[in-house]
């Protein structure tokens, strides 16, 4: 596969299972090597050595939430230790998730534990919580892999649409589970089982889905 991702772009990858989505991604994200060809970011090819470095720059919503056993703040701000947490920042990527009115609406708000691995929470809560979390992070690449694929079509369509409203700096991928999710994608990569791959408008996209 030969491609190129402009940084601020806003891409969507489709195709049929097994034709290699999440494997692309994942070697996108350095957490898998190509077997051969590069992975190269800013005219650098991704090495070990530097790996690390390039996956700071990013934040990964995947199909498979993990919630830690703390508060919905410490959730959403993974990682940062309790008195460095932004609460602010917690409240406003909570508001881009569709997730705060429900937050608030706990007598423990943000404080409000979610319990081993998000018990406490439902599907989509959960999914919330982590799409929440990749917005406080404000990394440069989000990667949303079917991350919406538990929401109902309403919060989906608000969550994407603070997507949309990101800064143009952000380049963002996306995995979708329901076409109409990459409605606002500047281009989206069909990915074909036999290593080819169709680069497509939306308009292009729906055209061929609904010849069938």
């Amino acid at each position: 596969i030969n491609l190129s991702i402009k940084n601020g772009e806003r891409v969507g990858f489709i195709g049929e299972t097994g034709s290699g989505k999440s494997t692309l991604l994942d070697i996108i994200m350095g957490l898998l090597s190509p077997t051969s060809g590069e992975l190269i970011v800013d005219q650098q090819p991704i090495n070990n050595q530097n790996c690390r470095a390039w996956q700071v720059h990013i934040s990964h919503v995947p199909q498979n939430i993990y919630l830690s056993d703390g508060s919905i703040e410490e959730n959403i701000a993974f990682g940062i230790s309790k008195d460095e947490i932004d609460h602010q920042q917690v409240e406003k990527a909570a508001q881009q998730a569709q997730i705060s009115d429900l937050i608030e609406g706990w007598s423990d708000g943000y404080q409000t534990f979610v319990g081993e691995r998000g018990v406490r929470l439902s599907g989509g809560q959960r999914q919330r919580i982590a799409i929440a979390r990749a917005f406080y992070k404000r990394a440069d690449v989000l990667i949303f892999d079917e991350a919406t694929s538990s929401l109902d079509n309403k919060t989906e369509q608000a969550i994407m649409k603070a997507i949309e409203g990101l800064e143009r700096s952000m380049t963002i991928l996306i995995i979708a589970h329901r076409l109409t999710t990459l409605k606002g994608c500047d281009k989206i990569i069909r990915l074909n089982k036999n290593n080819t791959l169709d680069i497509l408008t939306y308009k292009e996209v729906m055209e061929l889905s609904n010849k069938g």
